[in-house]
This record gives C-alpha cells, structure tokens and sequence, in this order.
C-alpha cells in the first residue's frame, strides 16, 4: 500500500483509549499523520477483544470516534503467513521464542517493510530483520539518536 511506513502494535494502537495517552505516542502518531499508519488484523482483534471484555461506554465512544476505520488494517494473507513461518522455523532453530501474536504482528511489518512501533520492543527486537520503533520516546528524542 503506498505511502504506509508505519505498522502499530497493539500497545500504541491503544493509545487512543487511554485517559492519559503516552504523550510521546500521540506526537509521533500526529507528525506521521494517519495515511502512513497501518495495523495488522491480529492488532484490530486484541483492540475488539479487549473492548469486549471491559465492555465501558467511554471506550467503545473513542473506539468508534477516533479508531475504527481510521487506519489500514493489514490482513493475514498468503505472503505474511509465509514470512510468519520462515521467521518462526529460523528463530526456533536458535532458541529464541516470541509469542503467537506477536510474530503475528512481526510478520505483518517484515512481509509489506514497514517498521513496527511498539511500547514493549523487548520481544520485538528478537525477530530478524525487524525495524522497531518506541514512539514513547517522542519526536524530538527519537530524531536525536
């Protein structure tokens, strides 16, 4: 998809619905701006999901108002499930493990080269060949490194 450089993990997807969102989150999601901005479908369902557990008025309001259908939600087709298996079969043959949807996720931005962006890049620095970004940092610092 042209334009997208961006695939948003769950924890700053999220972002939105928070009374107090990560101030360096909404920064760098503002100075990218929506049209660079993609999830993976497994990132919509962790979103929906946990909607549905909470079921609060107020979070289904933001969803609606400030989430849903906002950005390109990236499905789970041929071309990333086949990156998801070469890069699961690779890292385990080394001992490194990543959870499910998490490789998922990975899989998703490593198939349409995007860089993910996650507030947890722990895990996510496993995977090879993966560019991650943490937006909590902010603009100004992450333009610094």
């Amino acid at each position: 998809m042209k334009g997208l450089r961006y695939l948003l993990d769950t924890s700053v997807y999220s972002q939105r619905l928070r009374l107090k969102a990560d101030p360096g989150v909404v920064r760098r999601w503002s100075a990218a701006g929506d049209g660079s901005l993609a999830i993976s479908i497994i990132c919509e369902a962790e979103v929906l999901y946990g909607l549905e557990k909470r079921d609060a008025p107020r979070l289904w309001t933001e969803y609606h108002g400030f989430l849903q259908n906002k950005l390109v939600v990236l499905p789970l087709d041929r071309r990333v499930i086949e990156v998801y298996a070469k890069t699961k079969a690779a890292m385990q043959s080394s001992g490194t493990t990543v959870g499910e949807f998490d490789l998922l996720i990975a899989a998703t931005a490593l198939a349409h080269r995007l860089t993910l962006v996650t507030l947890n890049q722990r895990d996510f620095l496993k995977v090879p060949g993966l560019e991650v970004e943490d937006w909590s940092q902010g603009l100004q610092d992450a333009q610094e490194s």
